[in-house]
Parts: structure tokens; C-alpha cells; sequence
């Protein structure tokens, strides 16, 4: 199969998105992304929150040296930086750190602080999702973490669908996996994961907005809580 070229058109790669996601809805993660390595090549990327390193170790095996794209809000627990730094050392992949064009203080003298408890949308929007629009430019696919058994926000996620927002492919090679199907993965290839896992924390965003989640809650429950924001809009 030949890497997309440059001049394929939106609407080219929209069709070639949704018909990928139909066929290839029972195939493994480990197919799906060698599919996305084979198809566009280097201008494929995997995103990760260094919340673990699954699709990133999984992506390396389908394409040595894949781009690594992790967002540095500013706001990061120590433990994720950390996670980053460890997987940009011992993986087969190049690890990309994205940053807003302002730093945590030009953004609180701007908006005044903890933008984050006033207007969590308005914060992810200038710390998250611009940075990665940017990011994202050269490439046309981008694969993601995303599960559907996180939330039911996330439980229709195609393995491989259209970001219509972007005009980008997205992959989400483990939409299809359980948690269990994660730790697995992890304990067979020794994949790093985020200390913070073991310490209470199912979902690991920026530290002013995540907590510990109780038992019977969902992964994502520990993100924003208290509020009915449950996405920082990369996802929609």
C-alpha cells in the first residue's frame, strides 16, 4: 500500500477515513496502526498525555521513530513530565512537546489566575487545543488514546473516523479495549505508565483539575468534578 500523497483533497481523505473505519472495526491495534504507518507515513503522529504509554509503544512497533505529540499546559503533575522524559528515553519514538504561546503567568496576567476554576473551557481552549490544532498542521493522521469504555461520551469512537474540526484522519487503535485489556499490554511489554495510576488517579489530566476517582465512578469521573465538563476539546 502507498503513503497518501500531499495533494490527496479533504474529501479524499474523509472517504478514505470512513471506509477504513468500516473495515478495519475488527482488526488489532497493532494492524490499524502499521494500516496508518503504511498509508501516510511520517506524516502520521501519535498524541499522548503521558498518562500511560500504550498507543505510543504499540505505534512504535508499527512505525520506528513515530512522532510523539504531548501538550506541556504548565499544569502538569511532576509524575507526568516525568513519564514523558522516560518515554522519550527508552522508546523507539521522537517525542514533540508542544506549548501555548503563553506561559501559565503572561496567561494569569491576561485573564487574571486560575482560569482553570473560572472558565475551565476558555483555559483548555488557549493551553490544549490551539497548541495541538498548531501541532498537528504538518501531519494528516493523528492517533489517540481514546476508549470507548471511558465514558459515554467516548462509546461511539470509530477506530478509525474523520476530525472534522482539523480535516485529519484519527486513529483510536485501542477503542475498542477495556482497562484490563490496557493492564495487559502493559505487564506482557513492560510499557510505562504514570505513577499516578497507582495512587487513586484513573484519568491524569492537568493538576488543578484531576482528582482521585472513588470506587464505582468511571475513568473520566476525576476530570473536572463537579462540573458537567467531561472533555477539554480535543475530542469534541
Amino acid at each position: 500500500m502507498t503513503a497518501v500523497q500531499e495533494e490527496r483533497t479533504t474529501e479524499e481523505l474523509k472517504a478514505l477515513a470512513e471506509r477504513a473505519g468500516r473495515e478495519l472495526e475488527d482488526a488489532s491495534a497493532l494492524e490499524i496502526l502499521q494500516w496508518a504507518a503504511e498509508t501516510f507515513g511520517n506524516r502520521f503522529c501519535v498524541t499522548s498525555s503521558m498518562e500511560d504509554a500504550v498507543v505510543a509503544h504499540l505505534a512504535s512497533r508499527a512505525l520506528p521513530g513515530v512522532d510523539v505529540v504531548f501538550l506541556d499546559t504548565g499544569y502538569h503533575f511532576p509524575e507526568t513530565i516525568g513519564t514523558r522524559d522516560a518515554v522519550e528515553a527508552v522508546m523507539d519514538v521522537n517525542v514533540i512537546t508542544l506549548t501555548p504561546r503563553q506561559t501559565v503567568a503572561e496567561q494569569d496576567a491576561q485573564y487574571g489566575p486560575r482560569l482553570h476554576d473560572r472558565d475551565p473551557d476558555l483555559c483548555c481552549a488557549l493551553r490544549k487545543v490551539k497548541p495541538l490544532e498548531e501541532g498537528l498542521r504538518g501531519y494528516l493522521a493523528w492517533a489517540t488514546g481514546l476508549r470507548r469504555d471511558e465514558s459515554e461520551t467516548r462509546a461511539n469512537t470509530p477506530v478509525v473516523g474523520w476530525d472534522e474540526k482539523r480535516g485529519k484522519v484519527k486513529i483510536s487503535p485501542i477503542a475498542k479495549w477495556s482497562q484490563e485489556d490496557v493492564q495487559a499490554y502493559v505487564t506482557e511489554h513492560g510499557v510505562l505508565t504514570n505513577p499516578l495510576l497507582m495512587d487513586g488517579y484513573a484519568s491524569v489530566g492537568c493538576a488543578p483539575c484531576t482528582r482521585r476517582v472513588l470506587e464505582g465512578e468511571d475513568a473520566r469521573a476525576g476530570r473536572w468534578a463537579g462540573r458537567s465538563k467531561t472533555e477539554c476539546g480535543l475530542h469534541g
